[in-house]
């Protein structure tokens, strides 16, 4: 085999990634809202409410927790790129001021 015969790609490999992985910070929301709501539904036990309670505040609350992990996630990725972004326009301050020290 040569050199030309191989492809070669920077991909690791990973699988699919989940359902809920590209929702964002208002997916998150809905996800939280629909999760609080389906409690509800369970709490009041409108039709459609399985027998054993327990399993629809289960279901809920998986729900919930997965739209709160993505919307931590959402503003902590928000946050960090804000952090970045300052970090950008002091170092470039700096280095405007090295360049020209006469206009200090």
């Amino acid at each position: 085999m040569t050199h030309k015969d191989v492809e070669r790609t920077d991909e690791q490999g990973y699988g699919p990634a989940p359902w809920w992985a590209d929702l964002g910070a208002w997916g998150a929301l809905v996800l939280i809202v629909v999760g609080g709501l389906g409690a509800a539904w369970v709490f009041f036990r409108l039709p459609g409410t399985l027998d054993e309670l327990w399993t629809g505040y289960y279901q809920a609350a998986k729900v919930i927790a997965i739209g709160m992990v993505i919307a931590g996630t959402a503003l902590m990725g928000r946050r960090r790129a804000g952090a970045e972004g300052a970090e950008d326009v002091e170092g470039a301050e700096a280095v405007g001021e090295a360049d020209h020290p006469e206009r200090g």
